[in-house]
């Protein structure tokens, strides 16, 4: 009897936890859910239908912009962006080099030229010593500084205020890559409104996605929203086939429409038990590693809770954890600047804190219906894999 009680509570400690729980989320919305999908499938417009309208006219209320513009991915929103500004050859974008592909594939996409900076060790996020340093850069290539695309990494929107006054100085235009960071707020305000184009991406994984792929833009400008518009549909004019301009093809399908609407509606819920489960993980581990930070005046919506951890070894934290149940991500193991496919392009002389992150960072579980007795066994089994149980 007590050999099975072990063994017992062995498979319960060592029960695979997920790393993020779409499933329970699907549970709490399911009958809505079916009933919109359902709802789709009887009126048959499966492309710019109903719901896509609806859905736009909620993002932009939701997020305070004037305009949402919805899409087929987050990377087609950077390059619709970069499309619309008219930001092209002999042009240089500026792009952290510490974030996900997409962010230095867009300008690539449209034919300029990327420029990788550093970003800061607190925030993850773009380094406006970096951005001006790179400025220099682009002068000794050639380029014409048009745009900076600043990302706002792992939740937490960038510096806009002085990202924002650089750029006006230098006649940049600020695009907000806000693939992580949709629900937060800087000041008061709610990303969205923090640079005169914002994208975001509607990936399963992130705090507000669908069940397959989405994005959006958000704007102010009336003139820009047009373009936006026409651009995500083939570059279209007023009449069905006389398209202005070129573009691409990046509508939003309507089921994924349909199934935002009802998690746009639970997201302040979500947001709410996301900072609780970071804090939770903060008040734990501060003396274990080094913990994320959310800087004075914004809050994070925590797409990823991603730890430091200098002089350990991270291979073998995550592999005590795997063993234990518990998954790890690493984002990101090489800067851009270090991948294959952007060795050609320029950066600044020295990006270290892109460098020293990539070698340090571990990302834990992270979701809003993380359990806080999940969330203790996590936190348990870091501080042995670490070594310490303080």
């Amino acid at each position: 009897m007590n050999r099975n009680r072990i063994s017992w509570h062995v498979s319960i400690v060592n029960e695979p936890i997920p790393f993020i729980d779409l499933k329970s989320q699907t549970e709490r919305l399911r009958k809505k859910l079916d009933a919109s999908i359902q709802g789709v499938l009887d009126h048959g417009k499966f492309v710019l239908g109903p719901e896509v309208s609806e859905l736009e006219e909620r993002l932009a209320e939701f997020s305070g912009a004037k305009h949402a513009i919805t899409c087929a991915n987050g990377t087609d929103a950077l390059q619709i962006a970069l499309m619309a500004l008219g930001v092209g050859r002999g042009d240089a974008v500026f792009v952290p080099s510490f974030t996900f592909a997409a962010s230095g594939e867009a300008p690539v996409l449209v034919g300029a030229t990327p420029i990788f900076i550093d970003v800061e060790e607190g925030s993850f996020n773009l380094d406006i010593l970096s951005l001006e340093a790179a400025l220099a850069v682009a002068k000794a290539q050639g380029l014409r500084p048009a745009a900076v695309i600043a990302v706002d990494l792992f939740g937490q929107p960038a510096d806009y205020d002085a990202i924002s006054a650089l750029a006006e100085k230098y006649r940049l235009t600020v695009i907000a890559d806000a693939a992580q960071s949709f629900g937060a707020t800087l000041n008061g305000r709610r990303v969205g409104t923090l640079a005169p184009i914002t994208t975001t991406s509607f990936f399963p994984a992130k705090p507000l996605g669908c069940y397959g792929d989405g994005g959006a833009l958000f704007t102010d400008d009336d003139k820009i929203a047009a373009l936006l518009r026409s651009i995500r549909v083939h570059g279209a004019g007023t009449e069905r086939y006389d398209n202005v301009r070129i573009g691409i093809n990046s509508r939003l399908d309507t089921l994924q429409a349909a199934i935002l609407l009802h998690k746009l509606e639970i997201f302040p819920d979500e947001i709410a038990a996301r900072d609780r489960v970071a804090r939770r993980y903060s008040e734990a581990l501060d003396r274990v590693a080094i913990v994320p930070t959310v800087k004075k005046g914004r809050t994070s919506v925590w797409a990823q809770y991603t730890l430091r951890l200098p002089g350990a070894d991270r291979n073998a934290v995550a592999d005590a954890l795997k063993a234990k149940g518990i998954p790890t991500a690493v984002y990101y193991p090489l800067p851009l600047h270090r991948q294959t496919a952007f060795l050609p392009y320029p950066r600044v002389e020295a990006l270290p804190v892109s460098e020293r992150l990539a070698n340090e960072v571990l990302s834990l579980p992270m979701h809003p219906y993380l359990k806080e007795e999940t969330q203790a066994r996590i936190v348990a089994a870091m501080k042995e894999a670490i070594g310490t149980r303080t």
